[in-house]
């Protein structure tokens, strides 16, 4: 398969730093805006408002206005996002079982 510029770019969308740990949270159950901030508490307001527009223009994440007061928003993973949670696995394992041999190629490049 040869990639492409959109390849590229919903991989870099979906694989940043923040929305991993994002959708990690979602895939367990919906969450409030201030409800991710408790659970990724590196991430400031800005980058996860950002890290959340992301998800939700590439389909990943739904946003609902529940209809309380005051009105809240909670964020929920889709059906399209769900399907990436087998894949996004395998190259967690992967990155787990390997991780000694690139701690040990990094060496072997300082030395050099």
């Amino acid at each position: 398969m040869e990639i492409t510029g959109l390849h590229r770019e919903v991989l870099e969308q979906v694989l940043d730093r923040w929305s991993l740990q994002v959708l990690e949270t979602l895939c367990e159950r919906p969450c409030r805006f201030s409800e991710l901030r408790r659970v990724i508490p590196a991430v400031t307001g800005k980058s996860l408002t950002a890290t959340l527009r992301r998800l939700e223009r590439n389909g990943v994440v739904e946003r609902r206005v529940v209809s309380t007061r005051p009105v809240a928003v909670e964020y929920r993973i889709s059906a399209l996002g769900k399907s990436m949670r087998e894949p996004i696995d395998g190259l967690l394992t992967w990155t787990a079982q390997h991780l000694a041999e690139v701690e040990e190629a990094r060496a072997r490049f300082e030395l050099t």
